[in-house]
């Protein structure tokens, strides 16, 4: 089979996954009634998710860098650092909606359009990056370097905006959610 039939193979089941994925984290935040726990790790979820996102930042940042500079081995350590922990927030985020459900907003004033601003699009292009990530790794791994790079310009800085509007999701709701 040739890399371009690979390729095409591959797509089919990349969005699939992808929309699974999706559609299972849409029904846990907004059908699923939560279970309970009022174990203090839970409650510590968000601060590590928060830092997860700026733990894939720096890896995406760090491996943009070292591609730039022909450093490749750098830029694969990077990449799948990102990906891993892209990975376990994903995880992590399953567990803290399992016990927690939708977290209400409840800032007021200018700050209230601002953070649904950031939240809506981190949401809307968070659906986008996870199959970009997939197809990123799948060019990268099947040694398609011209169509990974070419998708890895749409998916770098997607990935590097979600990543960082998720840390700023969580500094606003902590921030104006505080009791």
């Amino acid at each position: 089979m040739n890399p371009d039939e690979q390729s095409s193979k591959a797509i089919g089941p990349i969005i699939g996954i992808s929309f699974a994925i999706l559609a299972f984290l849409f029904w846990l935040i907004y059908f699923k009634t939560p279970a309970y726990s009022d174990a203090g790790w839970v409650k510590t979820l968000p601060t590590i998710l928060a830092s997860l996102n700026a733990v894939s930042a720096c890896c995406l940042a760090v491996g943009l860098v070292a591609i730039k500079r022909g450093i490749k081995r750098v830029h694969i350590a990077s990449m799948i650092s990102a990906t891993v922990s892209s990975a376990v927030f994903l995880i992590l985020y399953i567990i803290y909606h399992h016990y927690h459900g939708n977290t209400k907003f409840l800032g007021e004033g200018i700050i209230r359009p601002i953070y649904f601003f950031i939240l809506i699009s981190h949401i809307l292009l968070s659906v986008v990056v996870v199959p970009l990530i997939f197809l990123t790794l799948w060019f990268a791994k099947t040694k398609r370097y011209d169509r990974h790079k070419r998708i890895a310009k749409w998916t770098f800085p997607i990935w590097m905006y979600v990543s960082v509007t998720g840390i700023l999701v969580y500094l606003i709701l902590n921030t104006f959610n505080a009791a």
